[in-house]
């Protein structure tokens, strides 16, 4: 399954548009590495949002067979966040 696609079903990022621009601007590592939106995600990949306000990280545990959006309660199955830190207002300046 496509970084891009993962991360709108998975609900880690709310529109594949924003997950696409997010990935282009190098805020998304996958394994350690700058990845692109058609990077590849398999089960055991971890994945680095740096993202604007926030830093999270997530070890992919499944891939969701769905086309569309998991139901909240299921993420658990397929994700588990790692690490979680707010940036703060002076990280921006």
């Amino acid at each position: 399954m496509r970084l891009d696609k993962f991360l709108k079903v998975t609900m880690l990022i709310k529109r594949r548009s924003v997950a696409n621009e997010a990935a282009d601007e190098g805020f998304i590592y996958v394994n350690g590495k700058k990845a692109k939106p058609s990077t590849k995600i398999k089960a055991g990949d971890k994945i680095l949002l740096d993202m604007w306000n926030y830093k999270k990280e997530v070890l992919v545990k499944a891939l969701p067979e769905t086309k569309g959006s998991i139901p909240k309660k299921d993420i658990d199955k397929y994700i588990e966040i790692l690490s979680y830190e707010p940036k703060q207002v002076d990280d921006f300046i």
